[in-house]
């Protein structure tokens, strides 16, 4: 598969309201994405294979730890409770992204590339990788986002 992964910076916090969990990788008809609708779903990595250079796709993903659909602007009253409120944390990231709603084997596929670059360049990743789905610029797109750290940065 060709895919560009990029490093991204990401300054400021992206929010959420969590939502039920649900499985992201089900029920994605071609109706269920509009402009302006966007998830966020977050695994926790298992931690067997976060930091393989070859993962078992079997195992990878492990939990689905959070999920939620975004708040549009800065959390607040009008949202609920400013305590009830899921982010993408701001910080660095490994990033790549495809102009489709991805299944569950696509997804993998991409996070182990996103793995493999980053140990190539020898960065720290994290146990926790970001899927976001949305509607941007006319068409549904799929993104992962993996934390990482540099080197002498711990």
């Amino acid at each position: 598969m060709e895919l560009e992964i990029h490093r991204l910076n990401l300054t400021s916090p992206l929010y959420y309201i969590p939502a039920k969990q649900h499985d992201p990788f089900g029920g994605r008809g071609e109706t269920e994405y509009v402009p302006g609708r966007e998830e966020l779903f977050c695994f926790e990595l298992d931690l067997t294979q976060y930091r393989s250079f070859e993962p078992d796709k079997e195992k990878l993903l492990g939990n689905l730890a959070a999920g939620g659909e975004a708040v549009g602007g800065a959390p607040g009253p009008a949202h609920g409770t400013e305590n009830n409120i899921f982010e993408l944390p701001r910080g660095n990231y490994l990033f790549a992204q495809k102009r489709e709603i991805c299944g569950r084997e696509k997804i993998i596929t991409m996070a182990i590339e996103i793995q493999q670059e980053g140990l190539w360049q020898r960065l720290i990743p994290s146990e926790k990788l970001y899927l976001r789905f949305l509607y941007e610029d006319g068409s549904r797109v799929t993104q992962l986002f993996r934390p990482y750290i540099e080197p002498g940065k711990e």
